[in-house]
């Protein structure tokens, strides 16, 4: 790859940027000369894929120059304030938000290393494109590797599929995360890799009746009512598979192995689409699944439903709107292609607004005694198998696994927790202990003459009702 290729890129979304990405490059380049990356090749190449990563999601002007410049200030002699004079402000900011701490200010590796996710981490109450540019970074150093030393192979394949694959997916940027966690698993687990790839090879050929059956259907009764679609057919990712695999499911067995995207132009007409499916097939019932209705936490939107498909295959189809599928595969991001490199503002509202993660995070932030501890807690409450519950009204409120009602209550509101009387679960009167479900529907009563109680501290794992009931009984 070249730098012409990427200058392509951008000069078919947003050809204003060009020469300030073409300066960028120079000083990048100038500056890289003399360094090699493990695998031998300049290493301006690096910058040059980084760059090529951000100009596919159609990233803005600063964003671009930073993802060249990204390396140099930890690397060569250019400083931020050289960068500064020649870019501005935005595109330092960026740059230094991406550049590690130097290792000379901790005793050991991994206190480094804690250190550096944290700030990287709490670099989105400042500017989510960090993140993004941190990302594209690392999605070309998982795919190359495979050059370095074993020991550093593990650790960084460690290190992504724990925090930045997570990261990936809490803001959306589902393409990434699939390719970062399949990357991770070929350095972690590579027999299970090559065995589940393998396999993935086949599963189109064993659907090829199906498929080419329920094709012309779709393609029949979507042209009969008059609905223009678009369709692409995919399988689920190899980690996804392999989790699936590990949890004692059998390939025959995993009902959205093989998924029918169908994209139209309005919501309705999501809706409409799904009953001609299921007037074509016949559903699994307790498979079907509304995410226009009721959003994930990350906003996917989307209608979900597994149906006995032709050639006894189960198939899931994916009902969206164009927008909604751009918004499910780029996240955040979604925001640059819709205003052709612009945005940047509207990110980072709806990123604090509406992305219940970021609460968390500014909570764990606040409660953390050290960046390990701030790291550990990350990892717990928000990168685990988390949890997704009711509230009466149907938002959906996103926990770590393991909590209770009490966490509940502290996360919907304080004094909700502080004078919480008395809960019930799908109907169900029950104690306030009590350990919450994937799916529960949660109403809770409160009482002024209710209040916290010492012994609940025994039945919290959520930092934010700790820290409330410990300030609470304090005072």
């Amino acid at each position: 790859m070249t730098i012409e290729d990427v200058l392509e890129v951008i000069k078919s979304y947003n050809p204003r940027e060009l020469e300030r990405v073409k300066k960028a490059y120079k000083i990048a380049e100038k500056a890289h000369r003399h360094q090699k990356r493990d695998s031998g090749e300049p290493y301006i190449i690096h910058p040059i894929h980084v760059c090529m990563n951000l100009a596919e999601l159609y990233a803005d002007g600063d964003s671009l120059c930073a993802g060249l410049l990204h390396d140099v200030v930890e690397d060569t002699d250019v400083t931020l304030e050289d960068i500064e004079k020649e870019f501005g402000h935005s595109v330092a900011s960026l740059v230094d938000g991406v550049t590690k701490i130097s290792n000379i200010h901790y005793n050991t590796k991994d206190e480094a290393t804690n250190a550096n996710i944290r700030r990287l981490i709490n670099s989105l109450n400042d500017d989510v494109r960090i993140i993004i540019i941190k990302l594209s970074d690392r999605l070309h150093n998982i795919r190359t590797l495979g050059f370095k030393a074993p020991e550093k192979v593990l650790r960084n394949a460690y290190e992504t599929l724990h925090i930045f694959a997570p990261l990936a997916y809490f803001i959306g940027m589902f393409r990434i995360k699939c390719e970062l966690e399949d990357l991770c698993l070929q350095y972690i687990d590579k027999e299970s890799y090559d065995s589940i790839k393998e396999k993935e090879q086949n599963i189109l050929k064993d659907y090829d009746t199906c498929l080419k059956t329920t094709i012309k259907s779709i393609k029949d009764i979507m042209k009969k009512n008059n609905i223009d679609f678009t369709y692409r057919i995919k399988i689920l990712n190899i980690y996804q598979i392999y989790q699936k695999l590990n949890k004692g499911y059998k390939l025959s067995d995993i009902h959205d192995l093989v998924n029918f995207k169908i994209m139209v132009n309005t919501e309705e007409e999501c809706y409409r689409t799904l009953g001609l499916i299921h007037k074509l097939y016949t559903p699994m019932n307790y498979k079907f699944k509304d995410y226009i209705a009721s959003p994930k936490t990350n906003k996917y939107r989307s209608l979900h439903t597994t149906v006995f498909a032709p050639d006894n295959r189960l198939l899931q189809f994916q009902i969206k709107t164009k927008e909604m599928d751009d918004t499910n595969t780029y996240g955040l991001t979604a925001y640059w292609r819709r205003l052709r490199g612009k945005g940047r503002e509207k990110m980072q509202k709806e990123l604090i607004a509406n992305y219940q993660f970021f609460g968390v995070l500014r909570e764990l932030n606040y409660v953390a005694e050290n960046d390990t501890d701030f790291v550990d807690k990350v990892k717990q409450e928000i990168f685990t198998n988390n949890i997704y519950v009711y509230s009466l009204s149907g938002e959906v409120v996103e926990l770590p696994y393991g909590s209770t009602i009490i966490d509940f209550a502290y996360k919907i509101h304080t004094d909700l927790g502080n004078h919480l009387y008395k809960a019930f679960i799908n109907g169900q009167s029950v104690r306030l202990t009590r350990t919450l479900n994937n799916k529960d529907r949660v109403l809770l009563l409160q009482n002024e003459k209710s209040h916290p109680k010492e012994s609940w501290l025994n039945h919290v794992v959520t930092a934010n009702a700790k820290r409330k009931i410990k300030e609470y009984l304090k005072k």
